[in-house]
């Protein structure tokens, strides 16, 4: 398959490609079984298994986005894709992503990557003979891309899909700062906001924050500044984009990746889109023109819109396991 993306001819715009695909499948269901697993740290982690389990498939982890979960628009379809195409899926929601709260202070970040790790060592010895491969989206995709770099040939993975991820944070952050008139922004505060409002008594110790304060908040870069960084032992909001961008574990990247990238995408840098030279020889660049952020929606008819993504990372996964069998 080729892994250039060709635009619809009526979703040419990038902000459409980015906002209007979770309108064409607003009554999407796919049934699910939740299971919570319990971290080294006495937390826990929500996961979300497709009900059409095979024992012998190749098993796939899907990571979210930002304020992501298993009723993101991406996640269900990348879910009944992979399921589709042969695989047994889970989704893995990142701490407070889930039902209910996690119960640690510490929450997720675009660069905390040992929860992964954890999980990736418990379904190898779960299912010990099954390859093993996971795709992340934007902020799931810095995760698991940063994830693949420190593990270098030890990540567990027999491949992954890396799905708009924002690996340079800091110029990102400033692009959603102003992006779309600040609908971007205000659309990821809100849920943030929402999301720590149900844990303010659990970070109370960790950070002198109430509700109010929480809610004043109206700034990416501050909310990352006050809330984010803090909780999470970094030195304010540089210090936390600089440690936790993906952008220089690219190339130290071992397991074959297929990393997908718009230039026109709305909500990250020009700096983000990765180049031929920033990433290793086991990196497959698949980088577009058009696309949006988490959008790439083709097909002629408008009435009937083609998920590129749910077509290009099933295959990318299968040629790699066609390949390993060889």
């Amino acid at each position: 398959m080729d892994y250039s993306f060709n635009s619809a001819w009526w979703m040419r715009n990038r902000h459409a490609q980015t906002i209007l695909p979770r309108f064409f499948r607003p009554l999407q269901k796919v049934p699910v079984q939740f299971e919570e697993l319990t971290t080294p740290d006495g937390d826990f982690l929500e996961l979300a298994w497709a009900q059409k389990k095979r024992p012998d498939a190749p098993l796939a982890i899907i990571l979210h986005g930002l304020e992501g979960n298993i009723n993101s628009f991406y996640a269900k379809g990348m879910l009944k894709a992979l399921t589709r195409s042969g695989f047994d899926a889970v989704l893995m929601h990142f701490r407070n992503c889930s039902r209910a709260a996690n119960k640690l202070p510490r929450a997720y970040h675009s660069g905390e990557t040992s929860d992964l790790g954890f999980l990736i060592h418990t379904l190898k010895q779960r299912f010990v003979d099954r390859p093993l491969y996971a795709v992340g989206f934007s902020l799931g995709g810095n995760v698991l891309a940063k994830y693949l770099g420190e593990q270098r040939q030890h990540s567990g993975l027999q491949g992954a899909a890396v799905i708009s991820a924002p690996h340079h944070l800091s110029s990102s952050c400033q692009v959603i700062r102003k992006s779309c008139y600040g609908l971007y922004q205000k659309y990821l505060l809100d849920r943030m906001k929402r999301s720590f409002s149900r844990k303010l008594d659990t970070i109370a110790d960790v950070l002198a924050v109430n509700e109010q304060q929480l809610h004043a908040i109206n700034d990416l870069w501050q909310f990352d500044n006050l809330i984010t960084a803090p909780l999470h032992g970094f030195d304010g909001a540089e210090d936390y984009y600089t440690q936790a961008s993906a952008q220089n574990y690219l190339k130290h990247i071992v397991t074959p990746t297929l990393l997908i990238h718009a230039q026109d995408d709305p909500m990250l840098s020009s700096q983000t889109v990765p180049q031929s030279e920033q990433v290793s020889d086991s990196v497959t660049l698949a980088v577009s023109r058009k696309g949006g952020h988490v959008g790439f929606i083709s097909g002629n008819n408008p009435f009937k819109p083609e998920f590129w993504l749910e077509k290009a990372v099933p295959h990318y996964f299968n040629s790699l396991s066609a390949k390993s069998h060889v």
